[in-house]
């Protein structure tokens, strides 16, 4: 079981020799050949299904221990585990080893007129600390997306996922070691205590490279507070659909539905509809009507509610608001400028959805709306690593800087320089 309370110069100890084995880690993992990698990915994914009984158990230990304690329902969503969600993990594992190892890629080459040769190629980031919480499933998305990069990670897992996670965890050792890989090339921090993620943040005496946080509002805002090395993150999925004059309205009361209600608690999920309003008396109510029948709250500006009487009415905190539950906020807006200058004032620049049969529409909206990812007549539930052909992801970035949308293999590599000559001095 792991430690609840440790005191805070043990965890510095701690903390600090995590640091030192995954820098040491890091060396021969950065150059570990794509078959070993593969390897262990493999092996990992045949673990997790062998001890499926054991990680299911752990994980209901995990869920007994929140009950009573006022967790969101989408939290619980998060940190439930299934028969299908564990082969899911597996399957994900073996989709990352089947990707094309990214190490080495030659990302671009070019001449120079001196006869020089230069190549850009992509190689690892080196040690990536996630911090996360309700999310077992991430220990194996983020092991094996570091791995597959040649990165070392050190996981540190929130309280109510630490079983789940442990167990978890466990199955990346074994299949690290089957490879013959370093077994610290993923790391589980061994205690739930706060100082462990100060520690993280501060980078470890230098041993962390690029930090991942995956929870709530208030961790990510902590860590982009406090971290002390590069940061991929994202405060808040506020994910908005446009529902344009020239949509067909069955395909938009199926992608709304969808993109709301089959998970509310994940960051890609819909928490504000935008109505065109030269079709607001036709597409209106029965979008509400479908919403409503799939058990969706309806939060209405005045203008919907003038339409739509009896909807509860939406307040300006609405519009800023990451639901993760099953409520939507609807607006009507003037066509899709109205929709870009709303989603500009109140976008989270995770993910934005246009349903559209005008092709103009769609290529005016992909213009001009700066989020991470948008989608044109699709769910905003696909804003996933997975669903990208990914494999998986370790979260969706909106920063601007390195990564962008979901962070997979590639965006967990940085790049070098390789220059070859045949005898030139510079004049």
């Amino acid at each position: 079981m792991l430690d609840a309370v440790t005191s805070s110069p043990d965890i510095d100890r701690l903390m600090a020799e995590i640091g030192r084995q995954a820098r040491a880690a890091s060396r021969p993992l950065s150059f570990a050949s794509p078959d070993s990698k593969n390897q262990a990915l493999n092996a990992m994914a045949d673990a997790i299904l062998a001890r499926r009984a054991h990680i299911l158990a752990e994980n209901a230990r995990d869920l007994h221990d929140v009950e009573g304690t006022g967790m969101l329902a989408s939290s619980i969503d998060r940190l439930t585990l299934t028969d299908a969600r564990i082969d899911a993990m597996a399957d994900g594992i073996r989709t990352i080893a089947a990707l094309a190892d990214p190490v080495g890629e030659v990302i671009a080459a070019w001449d120079r007129p001196n006869g020089l040769k230069i190549e850009r190629v992509r190689t690892p980031l080196g040690v990536i600390g996630v911090i996360f919480e309700s999310r077992p499933n991430v220990t194996a998305d983020a092991g094996a997306l570091c791995l597959k990069a040649g990165n070392v990670a050190i996981l540190r897992c929130g309280s109510d996922s630490r079983r789940s996670s442990q167990a978890i965890h466990a199955c990346l050792v074994e299949g690290l070691k089957a490879a013959g890989l370093p077994e610290h090339a993923i790391q589980l921090v061994p205690v739930t205590d706060r100082a462990a993620v100060g520690a993280m943040l501060a980078g470890l005496d230098g041993n962390i490279d690029v930090i991942v946080p995956r929870g709530g509002k208030s961790l990510v805002a902590r860590v982009q507070s406090e971290a002390r090395v590069p940061v991929f993150a994202h405060l808040e999925g506020i994910c908005h659909i446009y529902i344009d004059g020239s949509a067909k309205l069955d395909m938009a009361k199926d992608i709304v539905v969808n993109a709301k209600m089959r998970r509310t608690g994940v960051c890609g999920a819909a928490e504000t509809l935008l109505v065109d309003r030269s079709v607001a008396a036709t597409h209106l109510k029965p979008l509400v009507d479908a919403l409503s029948a799939a058990g969706c709250e309806i939060r209405g500006s005045g203008e919907v509610l003038q339409t739509i009487p009896g909807l509860k009415p939406a307040i300006d905190e609405d519009w800023s608001t990451e639901y993760l539950d099953a409520i939507i906020s609807i607006a009507i807006v003037d066509g899709v400028s109205g929709a870009i200058e709303h989603i500009a004032r109140y976008s989270s620049h995770h993910t934005e959805a246009v349903i559209a049969e005008n092709p103009d529409v769609a290529e005016r909206f992909f213009t001009e709306i700066d989020s991470a990812i948008l989608l044109h007549n699709a769910s905003t539930q696909f804003a996933d690593g997975g669903e990208f052909g990914m494999g998986a992801e370790i979260g969706i970035a909106t920063g601007k800087m390195h990564a962008r949308g979901p962070v997979g293999v590639e965006q967990l590599t940085s790049f070098k320089y390789r220059v070859r000559g045949s005898g030139q001095i510079r004049p």
